[in-house]
């Protein structure tokens, strides 16, 4: 079974992700671009744009945060409850690819 999820930003769609594979224990998506994707693209680029050590975690924690504040949420298309990124799950996007951990 594979499930689909929207990202959402209040009422905005930003993308719709649907499960492919699983590699434990991270989903693997695909991700198609909503309406609201350009208002969040920046952030998520900057994430899959990271390389490099970090040794006290301060550029991850950065960018993690500027994601939070975004207020994004999944919503899965199974009437589940929503997720909060980064209280509930975590998500990296990276290009028309996307990783999800619940």
């Amino acid at each position: 079974m594979t499930a689909t999820w929207w990202l959402m930003q209040g009422e905005a769609a930003v993308g719709e992700l649907r499960q492919y594979g699983v590699d434990q224990p991270v989903f693997l998506c695909h991700f198609t671009p909503g309406p609201a994707w350009e208002t969040v693209r920046a952030q998520f680029e900057a994430w899959s744009a990271l390389r490099g050590q970090d040794p006290d975690g301060s550029r991850t924690a950065q960018i993690i945060r500027s994601i939070m504040d975004l207020g994004l949420r999944l919503v899965p298309t199974d009437d589940s409850p929503s997720m909060a990124l980064f209280t509930e799950c975590i998500l990296r996007i990276d290009g028309h690819t996307a990783r999800l951990r619940c």
